[in-house]
C-alpha cells in the first residue's frame, strides 16, 4: 500500500532504520501493527525478516514512498512537497529561484503549476476560505486569552517598568502573563519520551506526569479567569477603589479578599458594600445614641453639640502635648518663659521677648534615662553619674566592663590606660575611673 510521506528531501530529516540505524531512503517499509510509535525499516532489513521485540516478520507492512501523482500527471508528490518548500524558503514570484532550488523543473513549469493548482484553484481556494472562517470563529469563541479594553491598541509596556509592575507583568498586546503561575511546570515534560522499550510501570509513570501536567495547567487558567472576572490586572486602580471604604471595612476586605475565588465578582463586590453599608448604619446609630444621652433631641442642637465638642478635644490634645514636651524640659527659668509667652499669646497680647543673662559657662541639663536600654541593670549612685556625665547606660556599661578587665589582667589601673581604653572625653573618662575606684571596681595601679 502506497502512502504519502510525512518527510522533506532532506535524508537527514528521515528517522533512522530501527535495525541498521541508518537514514531511511524511498521507498521503506512501516509495520501496520506495531504502535503508538511508527516502526520503520530499510528494504535490506525487512528482506532479512529483522524481528525485535513484539515486531514479527509475518506483521502488516505499509510500503511509504511518494513516487506517485497527486495533483497531475508529470508532478510526483515528492516534487509538490519540494515546490512548495521552495515556495516558502525564496518566496512567491521568485521562480528562477524556485527552479534552481527544484533542480527537476524549469522556471515555466514550477509557475505555471503553482498558479494553476494552488492560487486559481476553486477547491484549494474555498478550503482556504473555510480555514480562515474556522479560525476567526475560534479567535472569537477562545476563553483562554485575557482580553484588554480600554483601547483598541493595548499599551506595551517595558520589562521591569512601573507600569508593568502596576499591571502584574500582564502583556496586553499578547494577552498573557510575562511570568505564569507555576511557571516551571514544564521542565518536569522536557525529557519524557513514550517509547515501545518502557515497561508498563515505566509507562504508567510517564501517564502520571502527563496528568499531573495536565492539572496544574487547569489551576493556572482557573487563576487567570479569577483575575480576568475580578479585573485584578491593574493592581494599582484596585488599590484607590479599596481606600474608598473606612479603616474596619478596609480589614474586612482584606480579611474577605481569599473568599472571592469562590463567589463571582459581582456577589463578592455586593458582600462588601452591603457591610460597608452596616458599618455607616452602625456608626449612625451611635451617633444618635450620644445624642439621644445627651439630652439633644434637635439636629441643630446636634450641630452645636459637635462644635463643642470639637473645640474640647482639641484644647485637651495641646494639654496633653504641653504634658509631654514639659517633662523634657529641666531648665526651670526657660519653661517659665515659655509658659508666659503662650499664655500672651492666647490672651492676643504681643510677648514680651526676655533675655536671660547668666554669668559663667552654662551646664547642660541631666539626662534623661526614662525608657533607655540597660537603665535596670544600673543602681541608684550608678544611675546618677549617668545622669550628670551624660552618658547612656549602654555605653556605661561597656566601658565599665573593659576597664574591669583590663584591672584583672594588670593587677591595678592608671588614669592614662583608662583614657587609651575609653575613647571620649578626657573629662568624661576620669570622672567614670574616679567612680569605679570609690566604688571599689578597680584599683590603682
Amino acid at each position: 500500500m502506497d502512502r504519502l510521506a510525512s518527510f522533506g528531501n532532506d535524508p537527514f530529516d528521515k528517522p533512522p532504520c530501527r535495525a541498521c540505524s541508518s537514514y531511511l531512503v524511498e521507498p521503506y517499509i512501516k509495520c501496520a501493527e506495531c504502535g503508538p510509535s511508527p516502526f520503520l525499516l530499510c528494504l535490506q532489513c525487512f528482506t532479512r525478516g529483522y524481528e525485535y521485540k513484539k515486531h514479527q516478520s509475518d506483521h502488516k507492512y505499509e510500503i511509504m514512498t511518494s513516487d506517485f501523482p497527486v495533483l497531475e500527471p508529470g508532478w510526483t508528490a515528492q516534487e509538490e512537497m519540494a515546490l512548495l518548500e521552495a515556495v516558502m524558503d525564496c518566496g512567491f514570484g521568485n521562480w528562477q529561484d524556485v527552479a534552481y532550488q527544484m533542480r527537476t523543473k524549469t522556471k515555466e513549469e514550477c509557475e505555471g503549476h503553482y498558479m494553476k493548482n494552488f492560487i486559481n484553484n476553486p477547491l484549494f481556494s474555498s478550503t482556504l476560505l473555510s480555514l480562515r472562517q474556522m479560525e476567526d470563529h475560534l479567535s472569537r469563541t477562545a476563553d483562554t486569552a485575557i482580553p484588554f479594553k480600554p483601547t483598541d491598541d493595548p499599551p506595551r509596556p517595558s520589562f521591569d517598568s512601573q507600569l508593568s509592575r502596576d499591571m502584574a507583568g500582564y502583556m496586553p498586546a499578547r494577552a498573557d502573563f510575562m511570568e505564569e503561575f507555576d511557571n516551571y511546570a514544564e521542565w518536569d515534560l522536557k525529557d519524557i519520551d513514550f517509547v515501545d522499550d518502557d515497561s508498563d510501570i515505566l509507562h504508567s509513570l510517564k501517564v502520571a506526569v502527563v496528568d499531573i501536567y495536565h492539572s496544574r495547567l487547569k489551576e493556572r487558567q482557573r487563576r487567570k479567569k479569577i483575575i480576568r472576572d475580578h479585573g485584578l490586572i491593574n493592581l494599582r486602580k484596585f488599590q484607590i477603589l479599596e481606600r474608598r471604604y473606612p479603616k474596619e471595612v478596609q480589614d474586612l476586605y482584606d480579611v474577605m479578599r481569599r473568599f472571592a475565588r469562590v463567589v463571582g465578582p459581582i456577589e463578592h463586590d455586593k458582600f462588601i458594600e452591603s457591610h460597608a453599608l452596616e458599618f455607616e448604619l452602625r456608626r449612625e446609630i451611635c451617633r444618635l445614641q450620644e445624642y439621644r444621652s445627651e439630652g439633644i433631641q434637635s439636629f441643630c442642637g446636634a450641630k452645636v453639640y459637635e462644635r463643642v465638642k470639637r473645640i474640647r478635644e482639641d484644647e485637651r490634645r495641646k494639654r496633653n502635648m504641653l504634658c509631654d514636651i514639659l517633662q523634657y524640659i529641666h531648665d526651670a527659668r526657660a519653661c517659665q518663659q515659655w509658659l508666659h509667652k503662650q499664655a500672651a499669646i492666647d490672651a492676643g497680647i504681643t510677648p514680651v521677648v526676655t533675655t536671660i543673662t547668666t554669668s559663667g559657662r552654662r551646664s547642660a541639663p541631666p539626662l534623661n534615662l526614662t525608657g533607655l536600654p540597660g537603665t535596670e541593670k544600673l543602681n541608684e549612685r550608678e544611675k546618677e553619674l549617668c545622669q550628670v556625665v551624660r552618658l547612656v547606660p549602654g555605653a556605661y556599661l561597656e566601658y565599665k566592663q573593659a576597664l574591669l578587665n583590663e584591672c584583672r589582667r594588670q593587677g591595678g589601673l592608671r588614669l592614662a590606660q583608662a583614657r587609651s581604653l575609653i575613647k571620649i572625653d578626657v573629662n568624661k573618662t576620669r570622672k567614670i575611673y574616679d567612680f569605679l575606684i570609690k566604688e571599689g571596681y578597680i584599683n590603682k595601679a
